[in-house]
């Protein structure tokens, strides 16, 4: 190889490079297998599911960032910074805005509720059916967003490093199993910590390495700034932008949103904390995580770009996708370092480890919750706890088969965020729907998701279909002028995919250029905007059913309902106000809360 930045082959994989990639899987096994042995004698279903309710705020918070800093995030968010600049990087008022209304808003809800499924409030607020349609978009979004999850890191490795790509998925899908199977929700959280531990060194390394090369972090600054990388307060309204600073702060938070308050996933983390304080604790601490992430993945997409400002691996042939820039840049400036290249793909992985795992758990919480607890009411906990592992091994296979769906679709980091736009977006307008209107019913309730749900397929799918043009999209400019090998000398290009370009000429309908050409950060907020309009105008043409229970209010004081006559389940009354002085945690262990979640 020639020297660092100047195109070309590089490297692949050494002997101790598979020997620290192995390890760390290894150990990611083996915390599964120690959580299995220690916890033998408390073999229950809350503690498969729920960690026992006895887990603090910091291995939760830990917990919360990296199942959602996958390897989408590790390999992705770099490149999103080395192509369109820092635009990315205001996300970080994002995660404070999500942040705040998740823990001050949705975890009291849940936690006092005392629920497994987040979803069990659905039936408990409108009716059974609801609760079943919010479980299965669910699992459908999750199964589709673990299959990218599990493929695009697999894909870009194996093609830098010669990793075998199915033998690399069936792989990362069976330790996942083994530890989710064995240990449960204790031991993927206690995983994610170390899983979160290896991606920030693996960011650290980069950098730090990129550094010395440049000279200096000043000198990478100067170069992000001369190619025009740090333009990130574009202040333009248009909707059809793929970044400005509203579609990042408004749509972003709102996607955001969707994803940390009514996702099982995260659902399940925070419900499992000892305390409602260290529930909400948990919250704010993963946003500093969540800061600290993106701000060391956009640092690494800088330094990046100035390693390679003047030889663009894309536009020299070197790497296919821009998926594939971080691991051919680890290879390209690690290479003289045994074992460290491993560590960065260990790192990759380990996103990818972490969120497959706690997908798995949160489909085996609400598949038993929501569809065998009822049905199957008789089983004994040692039952029941073999059918939790049983359901792991299932999804486990079923997140492996949906790797293939996966590998049809575009960008793997605006993919990801699209699923959750359009699939969280109608269900956070539901459970809104259901928090802050009383007088919204079950009909209306149906008829608001089904309407946000087709509404932000067809835009979603849109566009992927018609990706927008490069007017919307706005990539930077990239050259090859400093190249040593390069297929066009002193090619100079402003689109990172020839894809955008290829659509414009074959075929674009006339929604292409507007409709579908809206920025995929507000796909949730459409979807949520549109459930809750639609919901409240059918809520009021079917009838005005109020019930004063499991809504945000300030005072406790309502009266239960004696409506008797409507298909609606009346629920209990919930406070969520602060001023609820007889709240204390034993209340979570009365006779209906049990009821709602004893197996």
């Amino acid at each position: 190889m020639g020297d660092v930045g100047t195109g070309g082959s590089v490297a692949t994989f050494s002997v101790w490079d598979y020997v620290v990639f192995a390890g760390v899987i290894v150990v990611s096994a083996s915390i599964g297998l120690f959580q299995s042995f220690r916890g033998r004698k408390e073999s229950t279903s809350a503690e498969f599911l729920l960690g026992g309710r006895r887990m603090t705020a910091v291995p939760v918070a830990m917990s919360l960032t990296a199942s959602f800093m996958s390897g989408i995030s590790v390999i992705g968010t770099p490149a999103e910074a080395y192509l369109y600049g820092t635009t990315y990087w205001l996300f970080g008022f994002s995660y404070a805005i999500m942040s705040a209304i998740s823990a001050e808003i949705f975890v009291p809800l849940f936690y006092r509720l005392a629920i497994t499924s987040a979803y069990e409030y659905l039936e408990l607020r409108f009716s059974r059916p609801i609760r079943i349609l919010g479980t299965t978009m669910y699992i459908a979004q999750t199964a589709l967003y673990t299959g990218l999850v599990i493929y695009a890191p697999a894909l870009a490795l194996n093609q830098i490093t010669g990793l075998h790509l199915w033998g690399v998925l069936v792989a990362t899908g069976v330790v996942c199993i083994i530890y989710c199977t064995l240990g449960g929700l204790k031991a993927v959280i206690w995983t994610d910590v170390l899983q979160l531990v290896i991606m920030l060194a693996g960011f650290v390394i980069v950098i730090a390495r990129g550094a010395v090369i440049k000279g200096g972090l000043t000198q990478v600054w100067e170069d992000a700034w001369e190619g025009g990388r740090l333009h990130a307060f574009d202040f333009d309204p248009d909707p059809l932008r793929r970044h400005t600073f509203w579609t990042v702060v408004v749509g972003g938070s709102i996607m955001w949103l969707s994803i940390y308050s009514i996702n099982q996933s995260q659902v399940q983390r925070y419900i499992s904390c000892k305390t409602l304080g260290h529930a909400k604790m948990s919250l704010y601490v993963n946003m500093c995580g969540l800061l600290v992430t993106v701000s060391l993945a956009m640092l690494s997409g800088l330094t990046m770009y100035s390693i390679y400002k003047n030889c663009d691996p894309i536009s020299n042939g070197d790497v296919g996708t821009s998926d594939q820039l971080l691991p051919y840049l680890v290879m390209d400036i690690l290479e003289i370092y045994p074992g460290v290249p491993g560590l960065f793909v260990a790192a990759a992985y380990s996103g990818t480890l972490s969120t497959v795992s706690s997908s798995i758990n949160a489909l085996v919480a609400v598949t038993v919750e929501d569809f065998l607890a009822p049905v199957c009411k008789n089983l004994t906990a040692k039952q029941v706890t073999w059918m939790n592992m049983g359901l792991s091994v299932f999804f486990g296979a079923v997140c492996i088969g949906m790797a293939g769906v996966a590998s049809a679709m575009g960008s793997v980091l605006q993919a990801a965020l699209s699923i959750f736009g359009m699939i969280s977006g109608p269900l956070l307008g539901l459970y809104l729907l259901g928090m802050l209107f009383r007088t919204s019913n079950s009909i209306g309730a149906l008829s608001g998701l089904i309407t946000g749900l087709a509404l932000t397929l067809w835009v979603g799918i849109g566009s992927q279909l018609y990706p927008p043009t490069t007017e919307k999209t706005l990539p930077l400019p990239l050259s090859t002028a400093g190249c040593n090998r390069t297929m066009d000398p002193s090619y100079t290009t402003i689109c990172s995919s020839a894809t955008a370009l290829k659509t414009d000429e074959i075929f674009r309908p006339a929604l292409a250029d507007t409709w579908y050409s809206l920025s995929y950060l507000y796909f949730a907020p459409f979807g949520t905007l549109v459930t809750i309009t639609c919901g409240l105008l059918v809520s009021m043409i079917t009838g005005e059913i109020s019930f004063p229970d499991l809504h945000i209010h300030c005072r406790n004081t309502m009266s239960p309902t004696t409506v008797t006559d409507f298909k609606e389940k009346p629920p209990k009354d919930i406070s969520m106000g602060a001023d609820n002085l007889a709240f204390t945690d034993k209340d979570v262990t009365d006779k209906d809360a049990e009821k709602c979640t004893r197996l």
